[in-house]
């Protein structure tokens, strides 16, 4: 073989040798329609499997967001349930005790009856005509005898019927002791049903957020290797993100709950326009028939002015606890949350509220729903620090199940819920609330 075909070097004649390789007379090679396919198809799979497990990292979020509102609305029901056993604890404490002063005012009774009975028995025995005719002091003593004797008959007559009285006053202080004792023997069961629905709540809500952070852990590997990036960079680029996300959602609902204030003061703003028109309507119908009663008066009088519009109701005034309670709520930042608690070095959302507001000398029960009926309700333009906001899942306050405190520009401060700590957020980090009251 010649040594030119060996090397693969050209020819004598100076012709390349085929050998399926471009050429080195500068003409690139190009890939086939089938390689430009297969990289389309392969970037067309890449993105959607990114996009796949983005979605799936969304839905995690969601789903732990879930798994939070139902433990916390099974810890507020067992608040609920311990608040209503304790009002019928004290409501059987005091029917017990009206029942046993009813019944010790019957034996008092009793006892004056039996003292009259015998009194009377012994004068009547005396009231005879051989005493009348044997006694000294003749027909005057038999006539006080007499009159002692009726006078002691009349009073027995009423002490019965105050003792007949009083008996059935107690039977009706035992019946409602009895029934108060029956309703807190049903709501102490029931307190203790809730107590297992929260634990075994909040043990679930434990158990899927850690499946959740598992399985986003090995969703952000997944992307990571998809978009090929470091675990690391993915892991600190999906927190970023969702900080992001978070703070759009809080100005979206921001947004939203300006819109509803701007649309229900538009709203008021009718209502007191109509409220002056009918008013200005009822005064010209007044004056009018005035002026055809009172003509020649009317004709030197001037006529009144319609009435204003009802004002708008005003905002109650700080009651002075806010910063106090602001103060002992921020003292607490970083303690975690824990179902049913109310420190000094855990939480629930309720719980935190309550001692904040005990400690400005304000007391509410242990229960987010009692707390904004324990309050005045305001509206989100009147927010003073120290005032409640409210979270409820069906739209009113029955449905309460979250109580936060408000420190003013839109921040708020809350015991969020199992597995995190004491913390200040924006008002809208999460949906926007639902009521706001002040203590």
């Amino acid at each position: 073989m010649p040594a030119a075909m060996a090397t693969g070097q050209p020819a004598a004649t100076g012709q390349p040798i085929a050998s399926g390789l471009p050429a080195a007379s500068g003409h690139h090679a190009f890939p086939s329609q089938d390689q430009v396919d297969a990289a389309k198809q392969r970037a067309a799979q890449k993105a959607q499997d990114v996009g796949a497990i983005k979605a799936q990292l969304l839905m995690a979020q969601q789903r732990l967001q879930q798994a939070g509102i139902r433990a916390e609305r099974a810890a507020e029901a067992y608040n609920g349930a311990m608040w209503h056993l304790q009002q019928a604890t004290e409501k059987m404490k005091q029917a017990q005790a009206d029942a046993a002063r009813a019944q010790a005012h019957v034996r008092e009774q009793r006892d004056a009856i039996g003292a009259l009975v015998a009194a009377s028995y012994q004068q009547g025995t005396q009231l005879t005509a051989l005493s009348a005719l044997m006694n000294a002091d003749g027909p005057e003593s038999v006539l006080d005898q007499y009159a002692a004797f009726q006078s002691a008959s009349t009073s027995l007559q009423a002490d019965y019927q105050r003792f007949a009285a009083s008996s059935a006053l107690a039977e009706v202080f035992e019946r409602k002791a009895e029934q108060a004792r029956a309703e807190q023997a049903k709501l102490a069961a029931q307190a203790k049903a809730a107590k297992q629905r929260a634990a075994a709540a909040q043990v679930q809500a434990q158990r899927t957020a850690d499946q959740i952070a598992a399985q986003k852990q090995e969703l952000i590997k997944e992307l990571a290797h998809a978009q090929n990036v470091s675990v690391e960079l993915e892991q600190q680029r999906q927190s970023a993100l969702q900080r992001i996300a978070e703070r759009r959602a809080a100005r979206r609902a921001a947004r939203e709950a300006r819109r509803e204030a701007r649309q229900k003061a538009r709203a008021e703003a009718r209502a007191r326009a109509e409220a002056k028109a009918r008013a200005e309507a009822e005064a010209k119908r007044e004056a009018a028939q005035k002026a055809a009663q009172e003509q020649q008066q009317q004709q030197q009088q001037q006529q009144a002015p319609a009435p204003p519009p009802p004002a708008p109701a005003p905002a109650p005034a700080p009651s002075g606890g806010g910063a106090q309670a602001v103060a002992f709520a921020e003292a607490q930042l970083g303690d975690p949350y824990v179902w049913a608690a109310a420190g000094p070095d855990a939480w629930d959302c309720s719980g935190l509220t309550m001692a904040a507001w005990a400690s400005a000398g304000v007391y509410l029960a242990h229960y987010a729903e009692a707390q904004y009926y324990e309050s005045t309700p305001v509206s989100a333009s009147q927010l003073q620090p120290g005032d409640l906001v409210f979270w409820s899942y069906n739209g009113a306050p029955s449905g309460i199940h979250h109580v936060a405190m408000y420190i003013g520009n839109g921040m708020i401060i809350h015991a969020p819920r199992t597995g995190r700590n004491v913390e200040i957020d924006s008002m809208y980090y999460w949906i926007p609330p639902d009521f706001f009251a002040r203590p």
